[in-house]
């Protein structure tokens, strides 16, 4: 009686029904996997935040597909202040990112259309799709001396049926930036395909080198589409405020922004209250962030100091966002690893297969954890090779 696009293995798979062994004992745990930054320690400005919930413009029901002007204003204000400028009109506010790729997908895509995704990457995609009867169609990104785009690979993989390629910018896990030169190349392939960009980029603002990698939100050379949010620009998953930026050739836009405003006219699913709090919050987002790029910075110190005094493992070039790599010898599964590893020393980490990674030897460990626990954690994580 169920849909055929809900068939998923529903199973708990070992590891998640060991940690949650491990959680219901009341044992201590050293969760090298967190990515809620509510739970890590950082500080917030209640009161600011909190009164701003509080405007007494929500008591009006202003119903508006794109969201409310004063909103999507503080979102281009966020991109003005980056050097890229945004017009109100090309916004549309979202409870979420994964709300913003399903208008995309059901804008770009019949069943069983087919969209690239990159490979590693978060497997949240493989959901998205299966609810909006999309396939996923899998490009690389390949390792030497960092990441890059297989642009062979990408090319090789696309069908009469691909509607987009998706770029995380930058990845999660991975870190890797997409690159200017990459930037163009891909510009080139679309365009000349009639293919859309989807660029995700909830991490772009937690570059770790000096270079402010550029925006695709007025990327005007081929269909793009822009998502980015509330949760990892101001730590704030829980406000549920996200955004979705619609650019390329002026004719293409035009269509795409009619055809996607009627869908979000359909659900009209932003609340008022947090729509009006957007430029409090938005105004949040640089102490939030110098907070967490200091410790990820310090965690990524930490993590090369304690590498450098043994010869099994490394780590990987990383360039943003939350995430770090670590290259452990192929000498067992990577569950296998991390289920002892859980049951010896209390720690939890995800394995690399959990990212797709296209063989084993890969560990995923987040860098905002507590500096202390993080610490403690990674020496254990070493101790076992």
């Amino acid at each position: 009686m169920f849909a055929k696009r809900t068939n998923w293995n529903l199973q708990t798979n070992r590891l998640s029904a060991a940690l949650a062994a491990h959680r219901a004992s009341g044992k201590p745990l050293i969760d090298l996997s967190v990515s809620n930054p509510t739970e890590c320690g950082f500080q917030y400005d209640e009161e600011a935040i909190l009164s701003a919930l509080r405007n007494p413009s929500a008591m009006r029901y202003e119903p508006n597909p794109r969201g409310l002007e004063p909103a999507r204003g503080a979102v281009a204000r966020y991109y003005a202040d980056r050097g890229t400028p945004v017009s109100n009109d090309d916004i549309f506010l979202t409870t979420s990112t994964s709300e913003a790729y399903s208008y995309v997908f059901r804008t770009l895509c019949d069943p069983e259309d087919e969209l690239l995704i990159p490979e590693p990457s978060y497997p949240l995609f493989e959901f998205l799709a299966d609810i909006q009867d999309v396939r996923l169609v899998r490009y690389p990104l390949v390792y030497d001396h960092g990441w890059q785009i297989d642009f062979h690979a990408l090319e090789h993989a696309m069908t009469p049926r691909t509607r987009g390629v998706i770029v995380v910018h930058p990845n999660n896990p991975t870190g890797h930036f997409v690159k200017a030169e990459e930037m163009r190349e891909l510009n080139v392939i679309c365009a000349e395909r009639g293919i859309a960009i989807l660029a995700d980029e909830v991490f772009l603002d937690f570059a770790l080198g000096d270079r402010r990698p550029a925006t695709f939100a007025a990327n005007p050379a081929a269909p793009t589409f822009t998502l980015s949010g509330l949760s990892k620009i101001c730590g704030l998953p829980q406000m549920k405020a996200a955004w979705l930026i619609a650019s390329g050739p002026e004719a293409w836009k035009a269509d795409a922004l009619a055809r996607i405003e009627v869908i979000a006219d359909t659900y009209l699913s932003m609340n008022a209250p947090v729509q009006w709090a957007m430029p409090v919050l938005l105004g949040q987002r640089l102490s939030f962030q110098k907070q967490l790029i200091a410790r990820v910075k310090e965690n990524l110190a930490g993590l090369d100091r304690q590498l450098a005094e043994q010869k099994s493992c490394s780590r990987l070039e990383v360039e943003g966002g939350w995430n770090a790599v670590i290259r452990v010898p192929a000498t067992r599964s990577e569950e296998e690893f991390a289920l002892e590893l859980l049951a010896t020393k209390s720690v939890y980490v995800h394995p690399g297969h959990f990212y797709d990674f296209p063989r084993e030897g890969y560990l995923v460990v987040s860098l905002i954890t507590a500096m202390p626990e993080f610490a403690q954690a990674i020496k254990s994580v070493l101790s076992m090779y």
